[in-house]
């Protein structure tokens, strides 16, 4: 019987599924439109799809990508939320952070964020630890079982707990959520000692409350989830690992970046492959388009992100998000210029194209009427209405002044800048020369926007990988299960034998949660990692710690590797100056449990193919255009533009001037033709 491991990643437009056959290494792909009301019905109708009429089979491993948690903090849907913290610190969300944005001539100079639990919702508890940990006035149990009563009488079931020094010893969280489980049980519960285990009580508290918020409407998915697939399976986390669905529901906000994590893992292993080390991913969906930077091999992590409002500091991929997709909506502004995006049209209505009662002009608009994308998505079981999408952009241009093909390729420059812009903030902030990069595109709209962006970028090149629709989903299967633990020690003389203690510590929970997942001690692996700056920073750098025994070789080694980075980083480093010597501030392992791989694919010989077809597409003119169909194009084959590519799940416009390559792996290799 065939073994085979199933990935789907839930899109605002898509939902792709991928299989892979464990024995032959075979995959398939597929995709199905998403269903925002009930994301479990577009998984479940991929599933069926892509299995119908494959026989016996036992299904090994599920992998999930999913946005509901996503969704919900982008949305603003935070209902019901109440937040616990020390006595006399119950404005921590007010104090917040204070930020600049957009330079110093913005008309607004300090910006803080809104509150995400309302004043009137936050109570407070005596007891209070000092920063070491110790007891410096006992816990309130009486005043915590007021408050517990409290949210229990105005029916407040998500509540985030955060006291103050909690990261140091979590003895007074503890006590609260006995309380709650006494008083309140009804409630769900999260704690910033098993959330965040760091100090900054903005961020903590902040972190701590997203996971509260989400935590009810997770597992609620993921139940519902479980009951109809009647299956064990596992989901996608930010940080670049996995978890199963079981274990996740415990710690939702890991999942926040769920699908564009995976998206960028898929990519980078398929340009690691084709010899490309380090390249810029970009995702682009109907909703967003997703960038992240790989550096030999590896997308870079942050615990800086944030998902819309809302800070988020736990280890995530470092992704950066535009709202340029293919649904982006088209919109003249009150000064009369055009706009695109942030806002989309989404999967239902969607563009006017789909004809399903948009209204609104959208990228995918412009590019079916400019003929740079067919007249139906996914091999023609979507048709597209092409007369609706020209009324469309007739009609904007109109207003605008314009020609209809004007409007149409404004709307796409608009969106490409859109997209380099996000490269551009990705790459820079860390002094890296976007030139230096090939991008890889993915995702279905992906690569309709690939010749622009090289010009705009003066990228070397551009990498569009087989079913490149479908890579966010091939990424999950790539993946190993991983949890992350931290623990902030602030100190300017790390004694060895203390953070043998530290990581010893750590190390025993990370085994815990990996035995829970199935994996044998023999097979558990643990990163270390460390948090440094150099005394007087507020912000610090993390560094890869040695494994093996925690000796002075092992302290000198990552002092040695946090002067380098910051050296890299910034362009200074204090190597021997005792006034900036480094400062130790959070000690971390990552929990890594190995699984299998799919090996990497070569292309197979395409099937004897006849001349490409054509049809009319406007790049500088409206002229008759070849039509390639991806699967008959060899290893070796090349395609000078200006042509189209197409495939399944996405579409390749080739500008005059550009020249597509096929590779041994099937991924086309656009540059610019050679004068």
């Amino acid at each position: 019987m065939r073994s085979v491991r199933i990935g789907v990643d839930t899109g605002g437009t898509f939902t792709d599924v991928v299989v892979v056959d464990e024995q032959t290494g075979e995959i398939i792909t597929t995709k199905t439109p998403s269903t925002p009301a009930d994301p479990a019905e577009g998984f479940l109708a991929g599933i069926e799809k892509i299995m119908s009429g494959a026989g016996p089979y036992e299904v090994a491993g599920i992998v999930h990508g999913t946005t509901v948690a996503t969704n919900q903090l982008l949305e603003d849907r935070i209902e019901d939320l109440g937040f616990v913290t020390t006595e006399g610190f119950e404005f921590i969300l007010e104090i917040a952070r204070q930020s600049v944005p957009d330079g110093y001539g913005n008309s607004y100079f300090w910006v803080k964020p809104p509150r995400i639990v309302p004043v009137e919702r936050v109570r407070t508890v005596g007891g209070r630890l000092d920063h070491l940990g110790r007891e410096v006035r006992p816990f309130d149990e009486e005043q915590a079982a007021s408050v517990a009563g409290w949210f229990r009488e105005r029916g407040i079931t998500a509540i985030g707990v955060c006291f103050l020094h909690s990261y140091a010893n979590p003895e007074h969280e503890l006590r609260m959520r006995e309380v709650l489980a006494r008083e309140h049980p009804a409630a769900v519960v999260s704690l910033s000692s098993d959330v965040l285990r760091e100090y900054r009580e903005y961020e903590r508290s902040v972190t701590t409350l997203v996971d509260a918020a989400v935590k009810p409407t997770m597992r609620r998915y993921i139940a519902n989830l479980s009951e109809r697939l009647q299956t064990s399976f596992s989901v996608m986390k930010s940080n670049g690992g996995m978890l199963s669905a079981a274990e996740v529901v415990h710690q939702p906000i890991t999942t926040v970046l769920s699908g564009p994590a995976a998206g960028a893992l898929g990519a980078a292993l398929i340009a690691g492959t084709a010899g490309h080390g380090s390249v810029i991913t970009l995702d682009g969906g109907g909703t967003s388009t997703d960038v992240a930077v790989v550096i030999e091999g590896e997308p870079s992590l942050t615990t800086e992100g944030a998902i819309g409002r809302y800070p988020c500091k736990i280890p995530m991929i470092d992704i950066g998000t535009v709202g340029a997709g293919g649904g982006s909506v088209a919109w003249i502004s009150p000064e009369g210029t055009l706009k695109v995006g942030p806002k989309s049209a989404g999967a239902d209505p969607g563009p006017l194209c789909y004809g399903r009662g948009g209204s609104e002009v959208t990228v995918t608009d412009a590019h079916v009427f400019l003929g740079r994308v067919p007249p139906h998505l996914l091999g023609g079981e979507i048709p597209l209405d092409a007369a609706a999408a020209a009324g469309g952009i007739q009609e904007l241009a109109a207003k605008l002044g314009l020609t209809p093909e004007r409007t149409a390729t404004g709307i796409l420059e608009i969106s490409a800048f859109n997209q380099s812009n996000a490269i551009r903030r990705l790459t820079v902030k860390r002094g890296l020369d976007v030139r230096d990069f090939p991008l890889v595109t993915f995702g279905g709209s992906g690569p309709l926007l690939a010749c622009r962006l090289m010009d705009i970028l003066s990228l070397p090149a551009v990498i569009v990988p087989r079913d490149p629709g479908n890579v966010s989903a091939y990424g999950l299967l790539t993946v190993d299960v991983k949890n992350d633990y931290v623990r902030t020690f602030v100190t300017r003389d790390l004694a060895p034998a203390t953070a043998a203690v530290v990581y010893a510590d750590l190390e025993a929970q990370a085994a815990e949660a990996l035995d829970r997942e199935g994996f044998p001690r023999e097979r558990h692996v643990y990163a270390r990692s460390a948090d440094l700056r150099y005394y007087g920073q507020a912000y610090e750098v993390r560094v890869p710690a040695p494994g093996g025994p925690i000796d002075d070789a092992w302290r000198s080694a990552v002092l040695s590797r946090f002067h380098t980075a910051h050296q890299s980083l910034y362009g200074y480093a204090y190597h021997d100056d005792p006034r900036h010597s480094p400062e130790w501030v959070n000690l971390r392992v990552s929990a890594i449990g190995p699984t299998t791989h799919p090996a990497p694919r070569f292309a197979p010989p395409p099937p004897a193919a006849g001349p490409p077809r054509s049809r009319p597409v406007f790049f500088d003119t409206r002229e008759d255009t070849p039509v390639h169909q991806r699967a008959d194009l060899p290893p070796g084959a090349r395609v000078t533009g200006p042509a189209v590519i197409e495939e399944y799940g996405s579409t390749l416009p080739l500008h005059p001037g550009f020249t597509a390559t096929v590779d041994d792996h099937g991924n086309l290799t656009i540059r610019r033709e050679q004068a």
